[in-house]
């Protein structure tokens, strides 16, 4: 792959025929064409958080939380790998016939690796969870597989929003994020480090909120980390209209032309806004140097020619648009959503059988809606299949399938017109008459996402708790009053407190072949693998204070009291017997045997606590991870190699450091708290090891 040094090299040269006032209009997201040095027109802004999204048909693969349950970084890598082809495909086919709008470049804003701190937070599904290994993991290989291995990147990826943000959404633009050095260090940044480090990740998008005072896209003291200390090479990015943010709402600076210095001065070298229209007024007025702007310009030409957009050679100019939405590419959106989703609850009614069946009713505001199927940032896919779609199609002929909305996702009633709860009856009346009713309820990219702003079409934003919509509330007690066995389905894009159901199954945002996916998993086709990446809270009150940025008392590192559901849980329809774990060299192996009478995947966790550390998480942390496919009565040896870093606590100056020699490390299914325990009738393995 062309590197940056020769890329930089070949950018210099470039940018030393444009003028200054050239070089400035390249800064901007939607940078106009020099034809006189034959550059074309480039838009910056696209983006593929689960698929390539917003600009036609795609593959929709299950949203960013719903693949982080699959914990598996094979799987992350290979949708990049697909994201990358699709938009290369899409890229080749747009520039051929002169288009050249936003969504149509390759420069992709994903992934984002925000911690998922608070359940409330809306945008919390668009990460890989709440734990910083976790999503470093992941991160990393969804980078690789977009930016690919070849001469030139087949698509560059973007590391956001850099830093410690994670709502409140009605305030971002001017909310302050105060964290201590040790929080800093811990969570909030180990993903985008790791993203630079490991995965040389093209771009890096700075947040809407400001940190310890410093807006975050001009920020010196985040400016030094990623450039001074990880060494980041690529180009960064404000977040869109962050920069006017900073005189606007964080009132750092009066003007536009002092925020775009301030942002410039301080290594923002691009703008998704218009605040760098005022780059030459600040030179003008002697607030910035031409030197910064022929900096950040040199960056940007060196990503263009890191694409090969420049070459006449690059190896992915080749690639047709009959790439895009592929057969292939559909069975991979496919076995993604079956792997993500979670059985949280089990009595016994999963897997349904059909010849015991006569009759099927599902019922619910998510039943029949392709809304909840694609989260947000999302693609268009020529192959949605709504849950009641698979489910239909699975049960065949032979069984009758009723189905009712039952009521609204959010409103009081379906039809205007009408009294409230005015769906309520039929949905009591077909849970009556059926053998058994699959509950579709949960929310969608219009009840949480993104603030509704210019950038965004949704008015969205953060939750007010973690209960369900009333209307919906109102709907499972219905249903549950009739007593016909149920099968819960929970379609949500974060932590929501469901119990009520025989079984129940968190199905996220599954993609374009959601239906088809929970399907296979109903009637036992697959049997689920999926695990939590986030904690499910018993109460909103067990969460502490949204504006508070500390961890104490938040994820399954810091919480202290009892929950619902806890990080890492997810049962499955096989067992699993543990043993012979053992760590040596650097690597925990253990022997994983699936005791059931059905093929299973078990994702296999080790967690990690230093004894005796006075800087230790209270509990434990997420340390390695590995899925495994099982056979019936077959068994298999996993290794799984433990960071350096893991042996290492944070200290109150941010500083890794190593004040422990002894660790316990468990190995199993799940965690080893007393919930995971309760609820999966197993203990993890444990290992004590002297360092």
């Amino acid at each position: 792959m062309i590197d940056h040094k020769t890329a930089l090299e070949r950018a210099r040269e470039l940018v030393a025929q444009m003028t200054i006032e050239e070089q400035a209009t390249q800064l901007r997201y939607n940078a106009p064409a020099i034809p006189r040095l034959g550059i074309p027109a480039y838009n910056w802004w696209n983006e593929a958080l689960h698929g390539v999204a917003r600009a036609g048909t795609a593959t929709v693969f299950p949203q960013a939380i719903g693949l982080a349950a699959m914990f598996d970084t094979d799987a992350q890598k290979e949708i990049g790998e697909i994201i990358a082809t699709e938009g290369r495909a899409k890229y080749n086919m747009q520039s051929a016939l002169g288009d050249r709008d936003i969504y149509k470049g390759l420069t992709f804003w994903s992934p984002n690796v925000n911690i998922f701190r608070d359940p409330r937070w809306g945008r919390g599904h668009e990460t890989y969870g709440e734990d910083p290994y976790l999503t470093s993991r992941l991160g990393v290989a969804f980078v690789k597989g977009v930016q690919g291995n070849g001469k030139y990147l087949k698509a560059a990826a973007c590391a956001k929003h850099y830093a410690v943000h994670s709502g409140p959404e009605a305030i971002r633009h001017g909310f302050n994020a105060e964290v201590s050095k040790k929080d800093l260090r811990e969570t909030y940044l180990p993903a985008f480090e790791a993203l630079v480090k490991e995965a040389d990740v093209e771009a890096v998008m700075g947040a809407y909120n400001a940190v310890n005072g410093e807006p975050c896209c001009g920020s010196p003291t985040l400016e030094s980390i990623l450039r001074d200390e990880w060494k980041f090479e690529g180009h960064f990015v404000s977040d869109c209209w962050a920069i006017a943010d900073i005189h606007n709402y964080h009132h750092y600076t009066s003007t536009a032309p002092e925020s775009a210095a301030l942002a410039i001065r301080n290594g923002c070298d691009l703008n998704c806004g218009n605040t760098y229209l005022n780059l030459l007024i600040a030179l003008q007025e002697g607030r910035i140097e031409p030197e910064w702007i022929t900096r950040s310009c040199i960056r940007m030409m060196a990503t263009r020619i890191r694409l090969g957009l420049f070459d006449e050679d690059c190896e992915y100019d080749a690639i047709p648009y009959t790439e895009c939405d592929t057969k292939e590419n559909a069975a991979a959106a496919l076995r993604m959503a079956r792997s993500s989703m979670v059985l949280l609850k089990n009595d016994g009614l999963l897997p349904l059988r059909k010849d015991s069946i006569r009759t099927i009713a599902v019922i619910g505001p998510n039943a029949d809606s392709r809304e909840c199927l694609v989260g947000n940032y999302n693609g268009t896919s020529s192959r949605l299949t709504t849950l009641l779609e698979g489910i239909r199609a699975a049960a065949g002929e032979d069984v009758r399938v009723l189905y009712s909305q039952g009521c609204h996702l959010y409103k009081d009633r379906v039809q205007g017109l009408a009294q409230p709860d005015d769906l309520l009856a039929e949905a009591e009346a077909v849970a009556k008459l059926a053998d058994v009713v699959v509950l579709c309820v949960g929310l969608d990219g219009t009840l949480e996402g993104e603030q509704g702003d210019v950038g965004n079409e949704y008015g969205s934003g953060d939750k007010p708790g973690i209960e369900l919509p009333e209307t919906q509330q109102k709907l499972i007690a219905r249903v549950m009053k009739t007593g016909t066995p149920t099968v819960t389905v929970l379609a949500a894009g974060s932590a929501i407190r469901v119990e009520d159901g025989n079984a129940i199954i968190c199905a996220w945002y599954p993609g374009q072949a959601g239906g088809t996916a929970l399907a296979d998993v109903l009637f036992g086709k697959v049997s689920p693998s999926g695990k939590l990446p986030l904690t499910f809270y018993k109460d909103s009150s067990d969460i502490p204070d949204f504006n508070d940025y500390s961890m104490t008392g938040r994820t399954y590192r810091y919480f202290t009291g009892t929950p619902l559901y806890p990080f890492g849980f997810g049962l499955s329809y096989a067992s699993f017997a543990y043993s012979d774990a053992a760590y040596d060299n650097g690597a925990v192996s253990v022997t994983v045997k699936n005791t059931g009478d059905c093929a299973a995947d078990e994702i296999v966790q080790v967690y990690i606590r230093p004894e005796g550390s006075k800087w230790a998480v209270p509990n434990h942390s997420l340390c390695g991870f590995a899925r495994v496919k099982l056979a019936p009565g077959e068994q298999k040896q996993v290794s799984i190699a433990i960071p350096e870093k893991a042996f290492c606590v944070v200290n109150d100056e941010g500083e890794f450091v190593r004040d422990a020699s002894r660790f316990t490390l468990f190995v199993g299914g799940s965690q080893p708290d007393a919930r995971s325990v309760e609820l999966t009738g197993a203990n993890p393995l444990t290992l004590t090891i002297e360092l």
